[in-house]
């Protein structure tokens, strides 16, 4: 077995997770607790010195960062055309991945841990309840990607990088105070990628709650 994925459950490593269980290839899962400290271990930051998931190994070869990882996986599997084969519609799914990565993703870094922007209490309350206002604007932005799709999935006729994204933001959101139900159409793309295979292998492993919204 060469290939090796470090993942905590219900990050952003559910993103390549998903997508090693749909290319079928053999791997091994490693799960690296986050609330208790183990990517700051120094044989993890021997991995990755920036103490993050996820962390691919293929081989000896150390891969980090969603699009990099995306990519790679991409060329090393290309029988399943993971991206698009044509220049700019494979653009067109990487703005939409990168967008999600750099910009959605760390809004909602500012409302889990607003204390990484400032040591001010009232100033972290301050930020997060501005970035809650901006993730829910994100969300439903991403709602209406769904709901535009045109096709069962975000690329498409199979579930997808994206869609494994637009599950983990959308179930970030529960944290954030953000009923998925106020997003119908998203909360119901994202059920239905739930129960694609890959997914709900990846789920089953990392023993996610789907909802975890609390009124």
């Amino acid at each position: 077995m060469t290939l090796k994925l470090y993942f905590a459950p219900g990050a952003c490593s559910f993103v390549p997770h998903a997508l090693l269980e749909a290319s079928g290839a053999a791997f091994e899962p490693v799960m690296v607790k986050l609330h208790k400290g183990e990517h700051h271990a120094p044989e993890y930051k021997a991995l990755n010195p920036r103490s993050q998931v996820p962390v691919l190994v293929d081989e000896d070869q150390v891969i980090t960062q969603i699009l990099a990882i995306v990519g790679y996986l991409n060329d090393r599997f290309p029988q399943m055309g993971f991206l698009p084969a044509e220049p700019l519609a494979r653009a067109r799914v990487m703005e939409t991945l990168a967008w999600m990565n750099n910009t959605v993703h760390p809004t909602f870094t500012h409302v889990f841990m607003p204390d990484k922007f400032t040591d001010d209490e009232t100033a972290q309350a301050a930020v997060k309840a501005h970035a809650i206002e901006q993730y829910r604007k994100h969300l439903a932005r991403i709602e209406h990607m769904v709901e535009h799709a045109g096709t069962p999935y975000l690329l498409g006729d199979r579930v997808s990088f994206l869609d494994a994204y637009a599950l983990t933001l959308l179930r970030w959101g529960g944290y954030a105070g953000i009923d998925p139900e106020s997003l119908p159409k998203l909360w119901a793309h994202v059920q239905r990628v739930a129960e694609a295979a890959p997914v709900a292998a990846a789920i089953e492993r990392e023993r996610l709650q789907l909802n975890v919204y609390k009124a």
